[in-house]
C-alpha cells in the first residue's frame, strides 16, 4: 500500500490548485481523477466552452444591429457545425494544458475512481479495472458538481438538454424553451437568442437570477424582452410532454395553466455537488444540503480531510474554488507539520464576485442591499444609468446601470452591481477598490479617462461622498 501526505479526489480548478501548492510546500502528493476527460469541469462543460459558445452569439448579434451604425452586412448566417468545432478545438488545447499540468512530475497523477474505505485510506478502480490501495495523512475532496434533475414529471421522457449537452449542440433549433434562470440557464438563453431563435424562459422564482437584488433582475429582464424572449417567473412546472419533433411545457402561471411547445427544451435547473459514491460515510464525512459540510477552514466534519469547490460550495465559481483548494493545502501543510502556528487560513468572501455572460452582462461584488440589511447595516445606495453615459450611448449599448452600496456612517462601500455593457471587466474597478476597503469618496477621487465605460461609477461614488458631507 503506498502511503501519501495529501490525495486529492479529483483534478479540476479546486483539486490542480491544491497541488500546485501543496507539492510547492514539500508534501508528497497524488491527484486521483475518476472522469471520462481531464480538465474539470470549468474547462470541459462549463466557464470555457459556454463562453466560446456566446461569443459567436455576440458577434453574430453585432452583425444583426449593423444598420444601427450605417453599416451593411446583408445575407449574415451562421453554422452551428462551425461554432461547434471552434469550441471543440479551444477547449481540447485548454484539456490538453490542464493534463500537461497533471502530469508535469511535480506530483502523482493517477486516472481512476477513488472510495473511501476509511478516514486514512482510500481504494482507486483504475480504468483498466485492476484497484489500488492508497493512504495517506490528510485529503482533499475536489469532485465538482453534476446536472440536476429535479422530479418533474416527463423532463426524462422530454429529452431535455442539459447544460452539459448543449455545448456540443450543432443543429441549432428553431426554438427552444429554457427551464431555469440562474447564470447558466439565462447565458444559453442569450446564446440562442443571439442566433436569432425563439426564446422561452420558464422560472419558479418571481425574478431572474434569484439571490440578486430586485433592481438589477429586473433590468435583465426588460432587456431580455425588449430583444424579444418570453419571460415567464412565479410558475410552477407541471409536466414536460413530446410529441414527435415538438416538446412542450405545461405549467402554472399568475392563477392560470399555461402551455409552450418549442423544437427543445434546456433543462438550466442548476448543479448539484457531486458526493455520492465516494464512500465518504465510511470516512465519517457529513454533509449539509447535499454539499461535503466544510467550516472556513476548508475541513470537513474530520480536520485532516478538506474539500473545496463546488462538491462543498457555498458559491460554484472557478476563481473560489482555486482560492479554496490553495487554502486547504496550505492548512494541510500546517497541520501535518505539527505546528499549531500560526493559526489556520480562513476564507473571507468579503469580496465574492459573480458575473453572468448575458446581453447585457451582470456582475455583483460583495454584499447585495437585502444581504447588508441582514447583516445588520446601515446602507446608503447611488445608481446611475447606462442610457445617460456618453461612451454606452456612443456604444448603442444603453440598457442597465451601476450602483454603489455604502456603509452610512464610514461610506466604505460593501458592495456594488452592474448590469449592462461589459460589466464583467467594470466590476473589477470596484473589487480593487473595495480590496483596500475604500469610501465613496476615495474612489471618486480615481481620475478617469473619458470617455470610457469605467468613469460611469464616478456618477454614484461622487454622489454618495456628497451626502457624506451633509
Amino acid at each position: 500500500m503506498t502511503n501519501y501526505d495529501f490525495i486529492i479526489i479529483g483534478g479540476g480548478s479546486a483539486g490542480y490548485a491544491a497541488a500546485r501548492t501543496a507539492s510547492g510546500l514539500g508534501l508528497k502528493t497524488l491527484v486521483v481523477e475518476g472522469g471520462k476527460e481531464v480538465g474539470g469541469l470549468c474547462i470541459l462543460r462549463g466557464c470555457m466552452p459556454s463562453k466560446t459558445l456566446i461569443e459567436s452569439a455576440n458577434r453574430f448579434l453585432t452583425l444583426r444591429h449593423a444598420s444601427e451604425f450605417g453599416l451593411r452586412a446583408d445575407g449574415i448566417g451562421f453554422d452551428g457545425h462551425e461554432i461547434i468545432a471552434r469550441k471543440r478545438r479551444l477547449i481540447g488545447e485548454f484539456a490538453d494544458y490542464r493534463r500537461e499540468q497533471l502530469e508535469n512530475g511535480k506530483f502523482d497523477f493517477l486516472r481512476g475512481r477513488a472510495v473511501f474505505t476509511s478516514s486514512h485510506a482510500i481504494t482507486v478502480k483504475l480504468e483498466d479495472g485492476s484497484q489500488r490501495e492508497l493512504k495517506a495523512r490528510s485529503f482533499l475532496i475536489s469532485t465538482g458538481s453534476i446536472i440536476s434533475s429535479p422530479p418533474v414529471p416527463g423532463l426524462k421522457e422530454a429529452e431535455c438538454l442539459t447544460s452539459d449537452t448543449v455545448l456540443d449542440l450543432a443543429e441549432i433549433p428553431e426554438s427552444i424553451i429554457v427551464l431555469g434562470a440562474g447564470p447558466v440557464a439565462l447565458e444559453m438563453a442569450h446564446y440562442f437568442n443571439g442566433l436569432n431563435r425563439r426564446v422561452t424562459v420558464i422560472q419558479r422564482s418571481g425574478q431572474l437570477l434569484k439571490g440578486v437584488d430586485e433592481d438589477v433582475a429586473e433590468a435583465v429582464e426588460m432587456a431580455f424582452r425588449k430583444r424579444g424572449m418570453e419571460i415567464f417567473t412565479s410558475t410552477k412546472i407541471l409536466r414536460l410532454e413530446k410529441e414527435g419533433e415538438s416538446r412542450r411545457v405545461i405549467f402554472e402561471h399568475e392563477g392560470g395553466e399555461k402551455k409552450i411547445e418549442a423544437a427543445a427544451i434546456l433543462n438550466g435547473l442548476g448543479r448539484q455537488p457531486n458526493s455520492a459514491n465516494l464512500g465518504l460515510d465510511q470516512a465519517g464525512i457529513k454533509f449539509d444540503g447535499g454539499a461535503v459540510k466544510v467550516n472556513l477552514h476548508q475541513q470537513t466534519t474530520l480536520p485532516h480531510i478538506f474539500a473545496a469547490g463546488d462538491c462543498s460550495g457555498p458559491f460554484e465559481v472557478v476563481h473560489i474554488a482555486v482560492e479554496q483548494g490553495e487554502l486547504a493545502a496550505r492548512n494541510a501543510a500546517r497541520i501535518l507539520s505539527g505546528k499549531e502556528t500560526p493559526p489556520l487560513d480562513s476564507m473571507d468572501y468579503r469580496l465574492k464576485l459573480y458575473a453572468v455572460f448575458t446581453e447585457p452582462q451582470v456582475a455583483a461584488v460583495g454584499l447585495s442591499e437585502a444581504e447588508a440589511r441582514e447583516k445588520g447595516y446601515k446602507i446608503l445606495t447611488a445608481s446611475y444609468p447606462f442610457n445617460d453615459h456618453g461612451k454606452s450611448l456612443v456604444m448603442n449599448e444603453t440598457d442597465g446601470f451601476v450602483k454603489l452600496i455604502v456603509e452610512a456612517a464610514t461610506r466604505e462601500i460593501l458592495g456594488a452591481s452592474v448590469v449592462g455593457p461589459h460589466a464583467s471587466d467594470l466590476i473589477h474597478e470596484v473589487v480593487v477598490a473595495m480590496r483596500f476597503r475604500a469610501t465613496a469618496g476615495q474612489f471618486a477621487s480615481v481620475p478617469h479617462y473619458h470617455p470610457t465605460l469605467s468613469e460611469i461609477w464616478t456618477y454614484p461614488a461622487e454622489e454618495l461622498a456628497e451626502l457624506g458631507k451633509l
